[in-house]
């Protein structure tokens, strides 16, 4: 006896027994599950393909941005990534452009290739003694409060640079622009702004210390930056007198390889109790450097 075999496609039945990719669970979830499995005295490490700071939940809700969410985020493979940049000319320094594309700071670019190395970066907090008997109080410390401590130090990255040198720091780059004033910062944003523009880019990110993001919302400035596309990132890691201004999608890239871990070490914090370490992979790309204008107050302190 035969049959009439179908023609649709034959769609494949998948568990999901691990989520490695974040896809339907949490950092925490995952490593509590896996903590739970341990012989309690050896330490654990669980693997993720996932950039670890964006999966804290508050993203969902909040809108508070990171500095890596003004700049576009690639995924690639794991290792030093090709990327192109255009230096600006060290004997073309014009800071206000024609009305020719001839006589336009960015008819001088060229184009070169570049090579971003790739680092880890992380954070790593004491474990409360007795936390690793509540798996479920054990995936929220890491999802609300490791996670959070995570990009804090992401900020201070990208802002002032890896330890290893690999990532540069955008509060300091070579090629980019200083405004320098005796005036409050708040009160020169736009001049800035303008000022990013000259270079032939879009201002489109502010990187901003708290003080001056929330002198921005009681001057009523920040709802005005945020008609004209502008998003602000507030950070703690960047001084009270300086602010970062750019065109952060066009003049820089996040390289993500997509390797992240999260690990416990048995007894290894300072006073003897158990240490939860979490590590990301990352890179950053910096295409054109002119695009970014620091904004610093002299003579104040920071």
């Amino acid at each position: 006896m035969t049959t009439a075999q179908t023609t649709s496609p034959v769609k494949q039945k998948r568990q999901l027994l691990a989520d490695p990719a974040m896809t339907e669970s949490t950092p925490g979830s995952e490593f509590a599950q896996a903590a739970t499995l341990g012989s309690g005295t050896e330490d654990v490490t669980v693997t993720f393909r996932a950039y670890l700071p964006t999966a804290f939940p508050l993203f969902a809700d909040r809108p508070r941005y990171t500095v890596r969410q003004l700049m576009k985020m690639a995924t690639i493979r794991d290792g030093n990534a090709h990327y192109i940049h255009e230096p600006r000319p060290e004997q073309d320094r014009r800071e206000v452009s024609g009305t020719t594309f001839a006589t336009s700071p960015e008819a001088q670019f060229k184009p070169m290739l570049g090579e971003a190395k790739l680092t880890d970066i992380g954070v790593a907090l004491p474990v409360p003694p007795g936390l690793l008997d509540h798996p479920r109080l054990l995936a929220s410390f890491i999802d609300y409060r490791l996670l959070v401590r995570f990009g804090t130090t992401e900020n201070q990255v990208l802002l002032h640079g890896s330890d290893d040198g690999s990532v540069p720091g955008l509060a300091g780059l070579p090629g980019s622009r200083v405004l320098r004033t005796e005036r409050e910062p708040v009160d020169l944003l736009t001049d800035a702004a303008a000022m990013v523009e000259e270079t032939g880019g879009s201002c489109d990110g502010i990187v901003a210390h708290n003080a001056v993001y929330w002198q921005a919302v009681e001057s009523g400035l920040l709802g005005k930056l945020a008609e004209a596309g502008i998003r602000i990132s507030r950070t703690r890691m960047i001084a009270r007198n300086q602010v970062l201004l750019g065109d952060f999608r066009a003049a820089t890239t996040f390289l993500d390889p997509e390797i992240s871990t999260l690990t416990l070490r048995r007894g290894a914090a300072e006073d003897g109790s158990d240490l939860l370490e979490a590590s990301s992979r990352m890179g950053l790309a910096v295409h054109l450097p002119q695009h970014m204008v620091l904004l610093s107050q002299e003579g104040a302190g920071t």
